[in-house]
C-alpha cells in the first residue's frame, strides 16, 4: 500500500504547490493593530531590534557558562569563609567540615560551569548549598 490513508485530502502535491502560500502571522498583526490614521509606521524603531545579538544561542551559552563560574565560585569562597569561622569557634568538627565539603562541590560546579556543563553546575551548587545548610544544622 503506498500513498495516505486519509480519505479526506483530495488535494494533490501538484495542486497544494499551485495555491498562494498564505501568512497567518500577517493576519495576526493587522488584527492586533488599530486603525491608524496615518498607516503603518515603519520608520519607527523596535526597541527589541538591538536585543537580537543577546538571543543568539551562542551569547546564551556563553552567559550561562560565566553564571555558572561565578556563582560557583562565590558559593565555593563562602563556604571555605564559614568552614574557617566554625573551625575557629566552639562548633563540632562536623560543621566546618561540611562547609569545606560544601565549598568544593561548589568549587567543582564552577570548574563544570565553565566548561560549559551548566546543568550539572546547576545541580552541584544547589546540592553544595545544601550540604552546607546541612551542616549548619548540627551546630
Amino acid at each position: 500500500m503506498s500513498g495516505r490513508g486519509d480519505s479526506e485530502i483530495s488535494e494533490t502535491r501538484k495542486e497544494q504547490s499551485e495555491k498562494p502560500e498564505h501568512n497567518h502571522a500577517e493576519e495576526l498583526v493587522d488584527a492586533e493593530e488599530p486603525d491608524d490614521p496615518e498607516g503603518p509606521a515603519d520608520d519607527v524603531e523596535d526597541p527589541a531590534d538591538g536585543e537580537e545579538d543577546l538571543d543568539e544561542p551562542a551569547q546564551v551559552a556563553r552567559r550561562a557558562r560565566w553564571t555558572a563560574a561565578v556563582t560557583g565560585a562565590l558559593l565555593a569562597l563562602a563556604g571555605l569563609a564559614a568552614s574557617t569561622l566554625r573551625a575557629t569557634g566552639s562548633a563540632p568538627v562536623l560543621v566546618p567540615a561540611a562547609y569545606a565539603l560544601g565549598a568544593a562541590v561548589c568549587a567543582l560546579a564552577a570548574f563544570l560551569g565553565s566548561r560549559g556543563r551548566t546543568r550539572r553546575a546547576l545541580w552541584l551548587l544547589v546540592t553544595g548549598v545544601m550540604v552546607m545548610a546541612l551542616g549548619d544544622q548540627f551546630d
